[in-house]
């Protein structure tokens, strides 16, 4: 700062979401003196200091991922540099609120009885919860040069963001002399998730009549179900099909290229790879639900008895 110049007012940084999760409020103070007498006025060196919160925080999640329905247990580790106990402090966690349409909505949910307090590893009576949302821990105690750890649990609800690159980032607000603050990131699990529905037509066959084997895969994953992820589709069919046909999504597929069948013991497997299917489409409605609609590839396998 040059000579003269006037040092910024009420001046704070905070550092959010940085690795390691310890977010430090540290305000800058400046003074200068001035100094007044009969041949004019004259003003000191400005000097600097730093004011450094005695609380330091670290958020973290068991699990980085995330998926719809899933429980998420949190660990918020609260440490007391300085030389004062802290008695009644409250914890706020915003539980991943974010702005929707003029509404808060919350993509995580506390679990009723789930946080636990530990005082320097022993565990204490537990705190008083409003499970909100957001949730509010209070009347924690925090001894100096000790430490507070609290866990808790918080289940995924239909308002967290689906699809690729989806998150949830949840933060929790430590209220002492001054505020401190962390914050966890969670992404929405990648890669496909497949399941797997046959369905027989009709129910009811005559000998030497003919009957279709439809074989569904749907994935309600964020990501497609590839060549690379070599799928194959193994069946045993009793009685055995004679002078089969194999459809893939409506187009035909080749015995020896797209799969293999055994007229003798009825089996069948598809050449690995061959199924593919795509990824879940996903939506948030006007209330700010978010569905998954499963991506779906349908093999018909047509023969006769």
């Amino acid at each position: 700062m040059a000579c003269g110049e006037n040092p910024p007012h009420n001046h704070k940084r905070r550092i959010k979401c940085a690795k390691p999760r310890e977010v430090f409020i540290i305000a800058a103070f400046y003074n200068q003196a001035t100094l007044s007498y009969s041949g004019g006025v004259t003003r000191s060196n400005i000097t600097a200091g730093e004011l450094v919160s005695a609380l330091t925080v670290d958020k973290v999640a068991v699990s980085d991922t995330y998926a719809p329905g899933d429980t998420i247990v949190y660990a918020l580790s609260i440490v007391n540099g300085g030389e004062t106990d802290l008695a009644g402090i409250e914890v706020t966690d915003d539980l991943g609120g974010y702005e929707f349409d003029g509404e808060t909505l919350y993509p995580l949910a506390y679990v009723e009885d789930s946080v636990r307090y530990f005082i320097a590893g022993v565990l204490q009576t537990a705190p008083a919860v409003e499970a909100g949302p957001p949730l509010v821990i209070s009347g924690l105690d925090i001894p100096a040069g000790s430490n507070v750890l609290l866990l808790y649990a918080a289940t995924v609800t239909e308002y967290a963001p689906l699809g690729e690159g989806a998150e949830i980032t949840n933060t929790a607000t430590v209220s002492a002399c001054s505020d401190v603050t962390a914050c966890e990131t969670i992404t929405m699990e990648g890669g496909a998730e497949l399941a797997i529905i046959k369905a027989v037509s009709p129910a009811e066959v005559t000998s030497c009549g003919t009957v279709a084997y439809t074989i569904t895969v749907q994935n309600s994953g964020a990501a497609d179900a590839a060549e690379d992820d070599a799928i194959v589709i193994t069946d045993t069919f009793d009685p055995a099909l004679q002078d089969i046909a194999v459809t893939l999504d409506g187009a035909a597929l080749t015995e020896g290229v797209d799969y293999t069948y055994d007229p003798d013991t009825g089996e069948f497997a598809t050449v690995a790879g061959r199924v593919t299917v795509p990824a879940a489409t996903f939506a948030q409605d006007e209330d700010g639900v978010w569905t998954a609609t499963p991506g779906v590839a349908a093999l018909v396998i047509t023969g006769t008895i």
